[in-house]
């Protein structure tokens, strides 16, 4: 992704630690010719490769899966803070950067707006690399008309702006949080229990939590409304959610390592967000139903 790059900004920015993304065929195969669900545009972020909170699989299954015009990454795709203290990537994640560049060579439109955690990708916006675009910030136009701002959203974060120090600590503290969520649904798996985000349910019990999510939401919106825009499309906050205040549209479409959602417009520019545990496990019900209804007419035969 990053070749024929000055290898002084590559070295200066950290990129250059990076592990080769270029996996020429990825460990998990993508699966035959099948039918996807077909969207206008698709918006992801908060992915977090390079951690092991990051729901690689979950996240793969959904780019095998559905399909888009255009696809925004819209921040902390990779996250730079954890692997610049300890290099972690495993082969699923390359799988997922593959998917991602595949689908951009099929002629999908893909624009990345670097976040915190991948702020070290930032001095190359404006450029494009390959078949994808970087950029601070995005405008993106709806299928019924309404002109949307796109971005991270960090730059509306008091605690990173003001105290960048407690960020980190909060950081280390939130991946101790995944790394017993991991612990959790390993045992739910065995048990064939569906993926559940013990983070999730930990920050909307906690008061001050919700403030700050209501209050960052209010915030967001205002500052698009500023800038004359219908609405703000963000992640960040790991909080997937429409909202509307005074007339401007917030949409957060949420992150892959708690949540492992995503912010979808439909061909006639309504938005939706996908909670993809929930999407898979209506698909296996469904799978199961059709499996089940052939066996019995198999018998019945």
């Amino acid at each position: 992704m990053f070749d024929n790059l000055d290898p002084n900004l590559l070295e200066q920015t950290g990129v250059a630690a990076f592990p080769d993304l270029h996996a020429h065929e990825p460990s998990v195969p993508e699966p035959a010719e099948r039918q996807r669900r077909k969207f206008r545009t698709i918006w992801i972020s908060d992915v977090h490769l390079g951690t092991k909170g990051c729901n690689a699989e979950l996240l793969i299954d959904f780019l095998d899966n559905t399909d888009s015009e255009t696809m925004y990454l819209v921040g902390d795709i990779i996250d730079g803070w954890r692997l610049k203290k300890k290099l972690y990537w495993p082969a699923i994640h390359n799988d997922v950067v593959w998917r991602i560049l595949k689908r951009a060579k099929r002629g999908t439109r893909i624009v990345y707006i670097p976040g915190n955690h991948d702020e070290m990708v930032r001095p190359f916006c404006g450029m494009k690399f390959g078949d994808v675009e970087i950029a601070r910030a995005a405008f993106h136009t709806t299928a019924d008309g309404r002109r949307l701002m796109v971005l991270h959203g960090d730059e509306f974060d008091a605690i990173m702006l003001a105290h960048r120090w407690l960020a980190v600590v909060g950081d280390a503290l939130y991946h101790l949080l995944m790394g017993l969520n991991q612990w959790v649904n390993a045992i739910r798996s065995r048990f064939g229990l569906p993926y559940w985000s013990l983070s999730k349910v930990a920050k909307h019990k906690v008061k001050n939590a919700v403030e700050f999510i209501s209050r960052y939401e209010e915030i967001v919106a205002r500052a698009a409304g500023e800038r004359g825009v219908d609405g703000v499309v963000c992640g960040h906050i790991h909080t997937a959610e429409i909202r509307e205040f005074d007339g401007i549209e917030y949409f957060n479409d949420g992150d892959w390592v708690e949540g492992c959602t995503a912010l979808v417009e439909h061909f006639d520019g309504r938005m939706e967000i996908l909670h993809w545990p929930e999407e898979v496990a209506k698909r296996e019900a469904s799978e199961a139903e059709i499996s089940a209804v052939k066996s019995i007419r198999a018998v019945a035969a």
